[in-house]
């Protein structure tokens, strides 16, 4: 099991949102910011620290992963899998 730091980032998701973006074949995202012309997200893990990224557009906790790649991955046959980025402490990092 992986565990991640989750940190409050702003909502990406409404279901009141407004597509600003026709839908079109192969869309992978159908969820995340659709009012957006790009979904772009910055995060700056603190030492020492796990992130584990969604790369599926599925997550509920998007951009995080919450494992929703492995309901997608048997219903599809994909291999998606999340992002992982691990900020490693240096010798000047306080515990």
């Amino acid at each position: 099991s992986t565990k991640s730091t989750i940190r409050s980032l702003p909502p990406t998701t409404s279901s009141s949102c407004t597509r600003l973006f026709e839908s079109k074949p192969g869309r992978i995202n159908d969820k995340i910011q659709l009012d957006s012309p790009k979904v772009a997200t910055t995060d700056t893990p603190s030492p020492g620290e796990k992130a584990v990224y969604c790369r599926c557009w599925k997550s509920g906790t998007f951009p995080y992963c919450d494992g929703a790649h492995v309901a997608h991955n048997k219903a599809t046959g994909d291999n998606v899998g999340p992002l992982i980025v691990t900020a490693e402490k240096t010798k000047n990092d306080v515990d």
